[in-house]
């Protein structure tokens, strides 16, 4: 006993390396001698075995201590005349050891054998934390959304303000109502959840796809509860923006969350994304290092990376970022997304298409998973098929700007489906009147029909509402083309300005001084709907970024 009292106050003392030595000894002794441990004591310092190497991440050898402290315990429960051997409360439950086994094989990716060990404890002897890790493997690895509401639906019974409890029933497409009234308590001041109703709905708004609405649900929690400048809600709110492709709001909304706490991790990696789109690599690599620097087991950092990696270039380094985000979190939409996009840029489009696959297959609700499933349809000349995926995107993100744009630009590829395109473009524009995709692909349009006033009247009008090199471009080439010389130089400067590598206002503006207008070239729809946003959209900036990657 002397010995497993010293066992006993080392790992008290939580010396873990020190732990599996002793253990280790002391076991090897009680196969020689059978005094040097009790019953219980041998069962408990299997336990103490698996726990310390559980700590040092030693995960195969951890489960195949706890297996072998259940197979001990089970032996001598069927031993006939045995006296009780586990004094209550001196010993490990079974449950814990089982709960354990389960966080070994969940490391090593064994999702099912979790599952099922797990599975093995009845479920009247399941506490929550048993129960939240059910519906987690239920939920994200295997699939089973029914065990899955069970499971969540019992955390909230015991638990009623586990969040991710209700998070993940809300995700599944539970009624908000039936949430909600799982988790409101008589026995809670009513002044202190008054944010309770809209966080709930915020997030059954995300999955019905409701996203203004759920912006909306998000912004009364910081403007009008005790929850101003809560960076959980906040973050939320960014990612919600983020998925509507509001960028800039994306991006206030995110930048204010890592002003609020620099230590966060959580949507710093969409706050990465939208720093890469507005090319601010400065601030994208201090945020990427201080990122690494808090927390390296966990995806976002790796995401960080990534995207920096891929805006200076290093396309090698970022594919390998990407790959670590993955093997992190092998469901995380995030990583998906970014490995897909890294590849598609390398032209591995059939691996990219694969990862797309996969991201389509968890967040449909997803834009960039939709975009990128037509994005490599395309350039592997499926045009059929990306009209499909295009199709689908509109029925399944709704009727907005932004999937009636991309499934415009599809339709602009195909010569027998080119003439719907403009009807889903001015129907873009009811939806969401500033947003710049559908305006450059309906000008586009005009272009090919040669409807010239008709498109220096679209441009002119959305000019008044905002401003874009682009738009100063565009509007130069239609001038040139009705002859107005003056006024397209004009356009073409203000162009230049804004950016002095536009190479189309360049060419435009040498063809009105050597009055040649006529000579000026079609726009091209994949200059014009390949992108998110004004920063994407210049032909140029994307060469700067993109056109010099690497695949090695």
């Amino acid at each position: 006993m002397a010995l497993y009292e010293q066992l006993k106050l080392v790992y008290d003392q939580g010396l873990h390396s020190n732990v599996a030595t002793l253990a280790n000894m002391i076991l090897t002794l009680s196969d020689s001698n059978s005094e040097v441990l009790t019953y219980s004591t041998k069962y408990q310092t299997f336990v103490f075995y698996g726990d310390a190497l559980l700590n040092l991440k030693e995960f195969r050898k951890a489960e195949t201590m706890f297996k072998k402290a259940l197979q001990f315990r089970k032996s001598l429960a069927k031993t006939k005349g045995k006296a009780q051997p586990f004094p209550q409360g001196e010993v490990s439950s079974e449950v814990d050891v089982k709960y354990k086994a389960h966080l070994c094989l969940v490391n090593m990716k064994q999702y099912s054998q979790a599952a099922s060990i797990l599975d093995s404890i009845p479920a009247k002897q399941r506490n929550p934390c048993i129960n939240m890790a059910l519906a987690k493997i239920n939920h994200l690895q295997n699939g089973n959304e029914r065990v899955a509401i069970t499971c969540y639906k019992e955390v909230l019974r015991e638990c009623p303000f586990a969040m991710d409890a209700a998070q993940g029933l809300l995700s599944m497409g539970v009624k908000a109502a039936e949430v909600a009234a799982l988790m409101i308590s008589g026995s809670l001041n009513a002044a202190n959840i008054d944010w309770l109703s809209l966080w709930v709905k915020g997030h059954s708004h995300i999955q019905a796809k409701e996203l203004s609405l759920a912006i909306s649900s998000f912004k009364q929690i910081d403007m009008k509860t005790h929850l101003r400048d809560s960076t959980d809600v906040l973050v939320y709110l960014g990612e919600v923006y983020y998925y509507s492709g509001d960028f800039q709001n994306a991006l206030v909304v995110l930048e204010r969350v890592h002003c609020l706490d620099p230590l966060l991790v959580k949507g710093m990696d969409i706050y990465a994304a939208l720093l890469g789109k507005e090319k601010k690599l400065k601030e994208l690599e201090s945020l990427a290092s201080r990122l690494i620097s808090i927390n390296d087991k966990v995806p976002e950092p790796y995401i960080a990376m990534g995207y920096f990696c891929l805006a200076i270039k290093k396309g090698t380094k970022a594919v390998n970022f990407a790959q670590k985000a993955c093997n992190l979190a092998p469901y995380y939409i995030e990583s998906l997304l970014l490995k897909a996009t890294v590849l598609f840029e390398l032209k591995k489009t059939q691996d990219a298409l694969s990862y797309f696959g996969e991201a389509y297959k968890i967040s449909q609700y997803r834009y960039e998973a939709h975009k990128g499933l037509v994005d490599c349809y395309l350039a592997m000349h499926r045009t059929r098929e990306a009209i499909a995926i295009a199709s689908t995107a509109c029925k399944q993100l709704g009727q907005t700007a932004r999937g009636l744009t991309l499934y415009a630009s599809v339709l602009m590829k195909d010569p027998l489906s080119a003439d719907k395109a403009k009807p889903l473009l001015e129907k873009a524009l009811k939806q969401d009147p500033t947003y710049l995709n559908a305006v450059y692909l309906l000008a586009a349009v005009y272009e090919q029909e040669r409807l010239y006033e008709k498109g220096i009247e679209l441009l002119k009008k959305h000019m008044e509402q905002q401003t874009s090199c682009r738009l100063h471009q565009m509007l130069g080439d239609f001038l040139a083309r009705t002859n107005e010389h003056e006024k397209a130089l004009h356009h073409f400067s203000i162009a230049l300005n804004m950016d002095p590598t536009n190479h189309k206002a360049v060419e435009g503006s040498q063809r009105v001084e050597q009055q040649n207008p006529e000579s000026s070239e079609s726009y091209e729809v994949d200059d014009i709907a390949d992108s998110e946003n004004e920063g994407d959209l210049e032909e140029s900036e994307v060469e700067a970024v993109w056109s010099d990657v690497e695949y090695s």
